[in-house]
């Protein structure tokens, strides 16, 4: 993680990790840890996370984040600098941002009650928003975006 004191501006996506391989000592503790570094445009793909929940903690700026619930309902809100997300497992969830960011993300498993922050963390539904993370996401036109997001409502 040092080595983004004076790394400069990603122009891509990039995820800096540490977990198991860098420190042995997590063995046995599912705890994982990520830097997540955003360009001004960039998307981090939709995605699932199937063994944890996800805590994202926000330094610099904001980013816009979305995922779609158990009953297919999608949820989006642009969230501003210094706050904590919490995305719950198995949800598939995504992120933009339209100018450079860079994030925390640990293991939400090191805090034992991460599923109430999910409480007090509502995500509100902007779905114009999320229609364009996803066409980025998908390489695809927003036509198409529109059809997913309609078969999604049922």
């Amino acid at each position: 993680m040092r080595v983004l004191v004076k790394a400069l501006a990603s122009t891509t996506f990039k995820v800096l990790k540490a977990s198991l391989v860098e420190f042995p000592s997590f063995n046995g503790q599912c705890v994982s840890y990520a830097v997540l570094q955003y360009p001004a445009g960039t998307v981090n793909s939709p995605h699932t996370h199937p063994r944890a929940s996800e805590l994202l903690f926000l330094f610099r700026v904001s980013l816009e984040v979305g995922f779609v619930d158990t009953t297919n309902k999608p949820f989006t809100q642009m969230s501003g600098p210094v706050m904590c997300l919490c995305f719950p497992r198995d949800l598939f969830t995504t992120s933009t941002r339209r100018i450079p960011l860079l994030l925390h993300w640990p293991s939400p498993l090191l805090l034992a009650s991460v599923l109430e922050l999910c409480r007090f963390l509502p995500l509100y539904s902007t779905l114009a928003s999320l229609t364009e993370s996803w066409r980025k996401s998908f390489k695809t036109d927003s036509a198409t975006i529109e059809k997913l997001k309609a078969g999604l409502a049922h």
